[in-house]
């Protein structure tokens, strides 16, 4: 798997690839559908297959100011793209000059002249370039003078009939509905980060934390969660973990605490990433440091039961 960058041409052995284009964030249900059917089309002509991302989400450059939303990092995506049997992951990063494209201008200078790709999937609802005036019947007929056949693949839907989206996956995540975002996902959210020093309060108490910043993730529901923590060397680990920012404690600082049970080495400075398997409870304030423990005692015994019925999702 390689990681692409669309600010230089693509390598000669990826042109006349077939890409899948879209934001991709969460590489959900729909996702996939949009990328396998790039993936099949590859395969059946001897075709190279690239998913094409964007980075920054167009969301930051357009609104600043708006809250955390992403649900993967770079990293997350290119690891999913992979197992889903991608050849390469395309970077596009945005910015001003990308925005300011029109339909014609990014099909014809990105897509064919840059990428040089032969074919392109989207979902049915892709919009693209300045002002969103690009669309797939736009992009299908730009493509087609300029020799480069599209594909758009309809939203996916569930049993409740409703269309598959990263909107519904978000909102399921702040309601602390970890069970409809894995549905939807296939797997568990996770937050990916390094394991950083803190102060070690967890540890006083006989809950130490492997505490990551929650970056530019969506925030989830604050509270407790049963977790599983990857680790780089494939071992996985059962936990719970305080998301948000420890009420009990002075000064607030907003954190994913993982506390890994039966487990001792150093995580310090390790990349981990920790699943979201169950939201248990809200944080809470407690009165003193042994009605805190008392009720951690109660959360990890919550959390192992929990875990122990739910098979492991990569």
């Amino acid at each position: 798997m390689q990681r692409l960058d669309s600010s230089a041409p693509v390598p000669a052995e990826f042109r006349g690839a077939i890409v899948a284009l879209g934001n991709f964030d969460g590489f959900h249900l729909g996702h996939q559908a949009v990328v396998g059917r790039a993936i099949q089309w590859a395969r059946s002509e001897g075709r190279r297959a690239i998913v094409a991302t964007f980075d920054p989400h167009p969301m930051r450059l357009f609104h600043p100011d708006a809250p955390p939303f992403r649900l993967t990092t770079l990293d997350q995506r290119e690891r999913l793209f992979a197992a889903a049997g991608a050849d390469a992951m395309l970077v596009f990063n945005f910015d001003a000059a990308l925005a300011a494209l029109g339909p014609h201008e990014f099909v014809a200078g990105m897509l064919r002249d840059r990428i040089g790709l032969a074919g392109v999937v989207t979902g049915d609802d892709f919009t693209f370039a300045k002002g969103k005036t690009g669309n797939v019947a736009g992009l299908a007929e730009i493509g087609a003078s300029l020799g480069i056949v599209a594909q758009a693949v309809g939203a996916v839907r569930r049993d409740d009939g409703l269309p598959v989206s990263s909107s519904r996956i978000r909102e399921a995540l702040k309601a602390g509905d970890c069970a409809t975002a894995t549905r939807l996902l296939t797997r568990p959210f996770a937050i990916q980060g390094v394991v950083q020093h803190g102060d070690k309060l967890g540890r006083t108490i006989g809950y130490p934390t492997a505490n990551v910043d929650i970056g530019n993730y969506l925030r989830p529901a604050y509270g407790i969660y049963a977790v599983r923590g990857l680790l780089p060397d494939g071992r996985v680990l059962d936990g719970a973990a305080n998301l948000g920012i420890r009420p009990t404690f002075d000064p607030p600082k907003e954190l994913l605490e993982p506390h890994f049970f039966d487990f001792g080495d150093n995580l310090y400075d390790q990349p981990i990433e920790v699943q979201l398997i169950e939201y248990l409870r809200a944080e809470a304030r407690f009165d003193s440091l042994d009605a805190l423990m008392a009720q951690i005692d109660r959360d990890c015994a919550h959390a192992r039961q929990i875990l122990a019925a739910t098979p492991h999702v990569a």
